[in-house]
């Protein structure tokens, strides 16, 4: 009967585990360029002295989904949207660089541009540092132009271009922090094909509906489990009373 039990026991802790990395994804479906994680659950074989007669299950992330979301036009000139492949470079809380699909970006104090998450924009020399402006242009290519404070309408002064990478999807790995590096550890070079959207920010990609009918799905499957430990603790107390009585 034991082992019935750690093996209800285990399989209602790895759905567990499941549920909080699907209702992760559920709560970022509003969080811009949010790229959903996947999870799947796969047999585990004890080994150990004897045969391996027992199989766990075991939940894990297997991969994250790079389905781009929808580009959703707001008119904002800070605005930006990746068209196709390729990732903003970013700099982390750790001072490494990092790589995201969100471009809703903004001017903090001291000129410097960061994302919604004020995570700091990487342009060609590091973070990059806004002079005082009357008017902001971001190119395709990401190159930012400004017209400076009490120059002419006309002028437009090139300051620094956002870095735009585009690594192998499959040398990536997603941190706790929610940005994308590269498994290598080496920072990305930047890439001139990609290109941006300006006025424009990318949606999160998880389905609001499939991530509810996945959270049912797996209550079931725990209320299932738990049903199981349930019934070894009533088949032990049954086995148990069987051996008194022969005794």
């Amino acid at each position: 009967m034991d082992r019935m039990l750690y093996l209800a026991m285990n399989g209602a802790k790895q759905t567990l585990i499941a549920q909080a990395a699907n209702t992760h994804n559920l709560a970022n479906t509003s969080t811009t360029g949010f790229k959903a994680d996947f999870e799947a659950f796969r047999a585990m074989p004890v080994f150990g002295p004897g045969y391996p007669s027992r199989v766990y299950a075991m939940a894990e992330r297997p991969g994250i989904d790079f389905e781009p979301g929808a580009i959703q036009q707001t008119g904002r000139d800070l605005d930006l949207a990746i068209h196709g492949d390729g990732f903003f470079a970013v700099q982390s809380a750790d001072g490494s660089e990092a790589y995201t699909r969100a471009g809703d970006l903004q001017v903090a104090p001291g000129g410097i541009l960061t994302n919604g998450a004020g995570q700091m924009l990487i342009g060609n020399n590091g973070p990059i540092a806004l002079p005082p402006f009357e008017k902001l242009e971001i190119g395709i290519d990401g190159t930012i132009s400004i017209r400076p404070v009490g120059e002419d309408p006309n002028t437009l002064v090139q300051v620094d271009r956002i870095k735009l990478v585009k690594p192998a999807l499959t040398d990536l790995e997603k941190g706790t922090d929610g940005l994308f590096r590269q498994k290598s550890g080496v920072n990305a070079p930047a890439d001139a094909d990609v290109h941006v959207v300006s006025g424009a920010l990318e949606s999160s990609n998880v389905s609001a509906v499939g991530s509810l009918v996945e959270m049912i799905s797996l209550q079931r499957q725990y209320e299932l489990q738990v049903k199981m430990m349930k019934s070894a603790e009533e088949n032990d107390a049954y086995a148990t009373r069987i051996m008194s009585l022969g005794g």
